[in-house]
């Protein structure tokens, strides 16, 4: 097993405030409405176009598409408590313009890290026109590290994808405010998919992140991740590096992932997620697997069983390896940690577990991780 990444930074935070603003030449339009923007079927002497030109025109067919869905975010956050200083804290970064069925107006998908603690009244949307909004409401859920800024115009949006097709080696663009340089646009791949073992911010704790070499520095956070169709296929979040920069190791919230937080935000103002009451080890490591008798690293590592909890209930213990939940194989902790709050609170489920070299089966009865962790209404 990979070795824990040494430093993963949230793109975000070393943004220039106030950044520089690229110009970007478009048409703006409702991308909604379009149909398709490939080009046509070439035919004659434009079949001779070698395949690095036809790449480059697929594109920009795509950056053409996008562009206009793609904004900046700014928030103004309060001092944090007990720093002491009372000096306010801005934040820069990206976000993408969609729509969600039954709500009115536009959304903006953008991080929770980004916008933080900041009142409505200190957070700024500026399109990619130059225009400069305020949502009118402010959904997030810092577990996810998703944050939903609802705008009351209907303006140009793009389509989410869907990103448990994604795959490893598929071409992929991303789009965002690098050191405040709105507008920009790179390219790359698909590294990994189901990446959960990137250690970010402490609130952070839903963690299945597409992994892309596509460059993302400070400022990038809450930028779409968009495949060839010009579909959002994740939103960018975190860079794993030594010096603060891009270093081709990048991660991104599953779109897939942003829908399921989103439905609830809306439909709830809160997400409710499920949880067994176990702290996990960070990695299950081959030597410790070996010592175990296992043959294989996989499951979650149990360190502590909390008292009072459903693990405790069930008689989980330090020690145990949970290899299943129902006929699910668990990869690692994350898989686990990512399964068990998605389930209801209630729900009663088989874990399967390896203790003193032998498979046992465990059922547990799903506990409420609790209403109000995500937040609804911003003032």
């Amino acid at each position: 097993m990979l070795k824990r990444l040494a430093a993963v930074i949230l793109c975000s935070g070393c943004a220039f405030c106030g950044g520089v603003i690229a110009e970007f030449l478009r048409s703006p339009g409702t991308i909604a409405a379009e149909s398709s923007f490939l080009p046509p079927m070439a035919t004659g002497a434009e079949l001779d176009r070698p395949p690095a030109t036809a790449l480059s025109d697929h594109f920009q067919a795509v950056v053409k598409k996008v562009g206009p869905a793609v904004v900046a975010v700014d928030a103004v956050k309060p001092s944090p408590a007990g720093s002491g200083t009372g000096k306010s804290k801005e934040e820069s970064g990206s976000g993408v313009l969609v729509a969600f069925r039954g709500i009115s107006g536009t959304v903006v998908v953008t991080n929770n890290h980004v916008v933080g603690d900041a009142p409505r009244n200190k957070v700024y949307v500026t399109l990619s026109t130059g225009r400069i909004l305020q949502p009118t409401r402010i959904l997030a859920d810092p577990e996810s590290d998703i944050s939903l800024l609802q705008l009351a115009e209907d303006l140009p949006v793009i389509a989410f994808g869907d990103s448990d097709r994604a795959t490893r080696g598929q071409y992929v663009l991303a789009f965002g405010s690098p050191f405040g340089l709105n507008q920009t646009v790179t390219h790359g791949i698909i590294s990994a998919t189901d990446r959960g073992q990137v250690s970010l911010g402490s609130t952070i704790r839903i963690k299945e992140f597409i992994q892309t070499d596509a460059a993302i520095n400070p400022g990038s956070s809450g930028g779409p991740l968009v495949d060839l169709e010009g579909r959002v296929i994740g939103i960018n979040t975190a860079i794993a590096s030594q010096s603060g920069n891009n270093t081709g190791v990048a991660f991104s919230i599953p779109a897939n992932l942003v829908k399921r937080v989103a439905a609830q935000l809306f439909e709830k103002g809160v997400v409710m997620r499920g949880y067994l009451g176990v702290q996990l080890a960070s990695s299950l490591e081959p030597a410790e697997a070996l010592r175990l008798g296992l043959t294989k690293v996989c499951g979650g590592l149990v360190d502590i069983v909390h008292p009072g909890t459903p693990a405790a209930a069930a008689g989980l213990r330090p020690g145990d390896v949970v290899l299943k939940l129902e006929d699910v194989e668990l990869r690692d902790e994350n898989h686990l940690i990512n399964l068990v709050s998605a389930l209801p609170p209630t729900q009663r489920v088989r874990l399967s577990v390896w203790r003193d070299r032998r498979i046992m089966t465990i059922e547990v009865v799903i506990g409420d991780w609790g209403a109000g962790r995500g937040r609804a209404l911003r003032p």
